[in-house]
């Protein structure tokens, strides 16, 4: 069996959960990572077996981050803008946080700065809604959209079939697996009817657009999506355009 290659320090604290790439190389450079005791150098490589140690300081701009999930109207593209329409962000402000009326909790006070730097874990079109995240922590990022995530993403999907009759249970299997996008096969998915004109989706990837080709290709067009889970964590009772922070226990 031939030894472990050894490989750049800030992929393997990615790889361990540690820290995104970037933010690990930032921890690098400023000397809060430690390897086997000794501060580490960047582009400095390690094996699997050797220990790998962060500063406080680190551990504490970490804790700082914060990701917040958002109930997107129609209307807003989730990344950059584009054709005139506005990103998901502009949102989130601190105008816009919800207050859960059943929360007993005092209300937390939130300063614009705090929310500067928040970027989209993950995709959702200008004519969907629901939840989307957006977050400052790259582990979460990469957690919800790097390659390789199995984290599922649940959608309530209205559709409207094109043809006569109604959509046969050959197609219906179809959209679970069988169908292909842009050349690759999709990964298995979960698909129910959830009433007559309404389906639900559970996926572990997320092309761009990825439901609403996936049903043009079995007759069915799609009049409104909205995604209501992704991971443990659910969009519940969050109202269209507002926002809340992931709380300190909720894992996706």
């Amino acid at each position: 069996m031939s030894a472990p290659e050894p490989e750049r320090l800030s992929k393997r604290m990615s790889a361990l959960g540690l820290a995104s790439r970037r933010e690990a190389d930032e921890w690098i450079e400023r000397g809060w990572v430690k390897v086997d005791g000794q501060v580490a150098i960047l582009g400095l490589k390690v094996l699997p077996h050797q220990k790998i140690t962060i500063d406080k300081q680190a551990q504490s701009q970490q804790a700082r981050k914060v990701t917040v999930l958002l109930n997107k109207p129609i209307g807003y593209v989730s990344g950059q803008a584009e054709d005139g329409y506005q990103p998901a962000v502009v949102l989130v402000t601190p105008e816009n946080l919800w207050r859960d009326p059943k929360s007993k909790a005092a209300p937390v006070r939130v300063r614009r700065q705090e929310l500067l730097g928040v970027v989209p874990a993950g995709r959702l079109d200008m004519d969907s809604t629901g939840l989307l995240i957006l977050t400052q922590d790259g582990r979460i990022a990469k957690q919800l959209i790097g390659e390789g995530s199995m984290v599922e993403k649940e959608y309530l999907v209205r559709v409207r079939y094109t043809r006569s009759g109604k959509l046969p249970d050959a197609d219906m299997q179809r959209l679970t697996h069988g169908l292909s996008l842009d050349g690759k096969a999709l990964r298995p998915a979960k698909v129910w009817w959830q009433n007559d004109d309404q389906l639900r989706f559970v996926l572990r990837e997320g092309k761009k657009r990825q439901i609403r080709r996936m049903c043009e290709q079995v007759g069915l067009q799609v009049v409104g999506l909205k995604r209501v889970r992704m991971g443990r964590i659910v969009l519940g009772d969050l109202p269209v355009g507002q926002w809340r922070f992931l709380g300190p226990f909720e894992k996706f």
